[in-house]
């Protein structure tokens, strides 16, 4: 495998990651992310492209490994609608950053975790650790979960997370559909 020139590389995140948000990425499923990766790979303007370097068989998982790794994250990483969802000012002062799950502790003591809604024990179990943990930390805590879509809209599995979540003394989850 030759290496991708930087601006070949950059070029095509930018691009996919473009398509990506116009198609609501986080709002598919694996299938249907799966059936992208493909129509990308055979594509002759990304998978074309990516051939000249690499082995036509490569070109999938490098698009879905590589290019995309790092779409999700940066998705989850801006705090800016999870502090919307709270009332808080998109410049709210923080005391601690967190990430995996991303979160921030408030300068009163709060601690907030988000994620999407299939990493809900992560997030809520978060919370917990680090407003116990942590020696000037307080409860309560809330939990934003997103891509709150498919099974987690039923009425009864959110009865069940957020029943989970008052046990560890967290009173509020939120949940964001996409």
């Amino acid at each position: 495998m030759k290496l991708i020139p930087d601006h070949v590389r950059q070029g095509l995140r930018t691009r996919l990651w473009g398509i990506a948000d116009e198609m609501g990425w986080a709002r598919l499923g694996g299938a249907q992310k799966t059936a992208q990766y493909d129509v990308w790979a055979k594509d002759a303007d990304v998978g074309g492209v990516l051939g000249r370097y690499m082995d036509q068989r490569e070109v999938r998982v490098y698009i879905k490994d590589t290019v995309m790794k790092g779409y999700g994250r940066r998705q989850l990483a801006d705090p800016q609608q999870v502090l919307r969802i709270l009332g808080l000012s998109g410049d709210a002062s923080t005391t601690h950053c967190f990430e995996r799950p991303h979160g921030r502790r408030l300068p009163d003591g709060r601690v907030v975790c988000w994620g999407n809604a299939a990493d809900w024990k992560t997030v809520v179990t978060a919370i917990h650790e680090r407003a116990y943990l942590a020696e000037f930390a307080s409860y309560p805590g809330e939990a934003v979960l997103l891509a709150a879509d498919g099974r987690f809209a039923d009425v009864r599995f959110r009865e069940m997370v957020e029943d989970a979540a008052k046990k560890l003394l967290i009173p509020k989850v939120h949940w964001i559909g996409v």
